[in-house]
């Protein structure tokens, strides 16, 4: 240009493993598919704004030379598939009927246009019915993929998650009704946040955001995620991240029994309903304490409650009583009414459970332990509650007798106990056994360093 105008120049440096899509920038005429003038190259890059949230943004570089465009172009996409873990192809399932059925705009809107920018092909199916994504999961050519994603609420995730242990089992020849070694799922599992509290995106990536979500998909961030089983003897029930047995089991069963409610008003109500019909919950709890190396034994048997020194393999611990809740959960179990995390203690692949057990007690001391979760205080630390790291647990009911035994014909009547297994809905009468298997899938998310970051900052809000 003119010598006298004064350019300003600022120089910025883009990281690679930041960069998600490069394209061909060119000016068309409107309709025009193909063609057009030559302006340069865009470059997309992920941002990491505050609260962990990721957002998406275009850095234009002007050229008009063709060869020089295509150069640039050439080596970035190289530079771009040498990246491990940023997949090729993915399987999609849409719940339509998540929350307020918003889960199919969400993903055309906000996701299915970031996996298109980032060249990734996609085959989606939104499913019709309960279990729909399980018998497809059964048939799928998996190995056309290089991951699976699920567009839902907690129920929908574990279903998938589920299906694909499932499959695992069964490409690797083994017994799919009594699971006592499982093998690792094929391929990782996306989340994109919804359902109505999505706890599992909240762990994974601190916060509910559809964008951030997808964008740690399309970046292939990875992270291996312990699994645990749920078992009656000789049966397996289901693959699962949590459970709750109780208070957080009676208010999902009650719940379901009034889907004609709109989502938000049928779980205050079943949440007040069953607080106000307060009851505990007769049964023995066995439990395995986990087993801790000698050289560690000293230090964190004074630091962490719950933990058994090292010893018997099989030092098994049973506690019998009237419980109001118990909670089995192998991950923190982050939401918006928990900020903390249900199970802030437990980590996402640490090979452990939290096992909280709430002994029964007033409904005002109850309620005080609950309000504790939506604050920064200890929800623990009251005398009715005990918590237990662990690595299985049994939990078998005890039929109640006297002037309570009208309820053990409720309870047959409707299917027996109800179980809250990640927002799902299961019911069963003998004793059901949970084992935390480590690492047994991949999730795309952040790492627990980043987690307890996020854990601090939905402290502080």
């Amino acid at each position: 240009g003119d010598s006298s105008v004064t350019l300003q120049a600022q120089e910025e440096i883009i990281e690679m493993k930041d960069v998600f899509s490069v394209k061909l920038k060119r000016r068309r005429f409107a309709g025009q598919q193909k063609g057009g003038t030559l302006l340069g190259i865009t470059i997309f890059k992920c941002l990491n704004k505050e609260e962990n949230k990721l957002t998406d943004c275009a850095i234009h570089l002007n050229n008009l030379s063709e060869d020089h465009c295509q150069l640039w172009f050439r080596r970035l996409k190289e530079i771009l598939n040498g990246f491990p873990n940023r997949p090729k192809s993915l399987k999609v399932f849409v719940n339509p009927s998540s929350h307020k059925r918003e889960a199919t705009n969400i993903y055309y809107e906000k996701v299915a246009p970031l996996f298109k920018l980032a060249d990734i092909k996609t085959d989606v199916t939104v499913t019709e019915y309960e279990g729909h994504a399980l018998s497809v999961l059964k048939e799928c050519e998996l190995q056309a993929f290089d991951g699976v994603v699920c567009v839902g609420g907690d129920g929908s995730v574990s279903e998938v998650a589920h299906g694909l242990l499932l499959r695992a089992q069964r490409d690797a020849g083994k017994d799919t009704e009594y699971v006592s070694k499982p093998v690792r799922a094929p391929v990782p599992l996306g989340v994109i946040p919804a359902g109505t509290t999505n706890i599992l995106a909240h762990t994974l990536y601190g916060i509910k955001h559809a964008v951030t979500a997808a964008l740690h998909i399309v970046m292939g961030h990875i992270q291996p995620v312990d699994v645990c089983t749920f078992s009656t003897p000789g049966k397996l029930l289901r693959f699962g991240f949590s459970a709750m047995f109780g208070f957080g089991a009676r208010t999902l069963a009650l719940a379901e029994r009034h889907r004609w409610m709109p989502s938000g008003q049928r779980k205050d109500f079943a949440f007040i309903k069953t607080l106000a019909d307060l009851r505990p919950e007769e049964c023995e709890l066995s439990f395995l304490p986990l087993q801790i190396p000698q050289e560690d034994t000293d230090e964190k048997d004074r630091k962490k409650k719950g933990r058994a020194k090292k010893g018997n393999k099989d030092q098994w611990q049973k506690i019998q009583g009237h419980f109001l809740n118990v909670s089995i959960m192998a991950i923190p179990c982050l939401c918006s009414m928990a900020p903390r995390g249900l199970a802030p203690n437990t980590r996402l692949n640490n090979g452990s459970m939290a096992l909280i057990v709430v002994q029964n007690t007033s409904r005002t001391e109850f309620v005080k332990h609950l309000k504790r979760y939506t604050t920064a205080k200890n929800q623990f630390n009251f005398p009715f509650v005990e918590t237990y790291t662990v690595q299985e647990v049994k939990v078998q009911p005890r039929l109640k007798s006297g002037p309570d035994a009208k309820e053990n014909v409720r309870l047959n009547a409707e299917g027996n106990y109800p179980w809250n297994i990640d927002g799902d809905l299961m019911k069963e009468a003998s004793e059901v056994h949970v084992r935390v298997h480590p690492q047994l899938i991949d999730l795309y998310g952040v790492n627990t360093d980043d987690l307890e970051s996020s854990q601090v900052t939905c402290n502080c809000i």
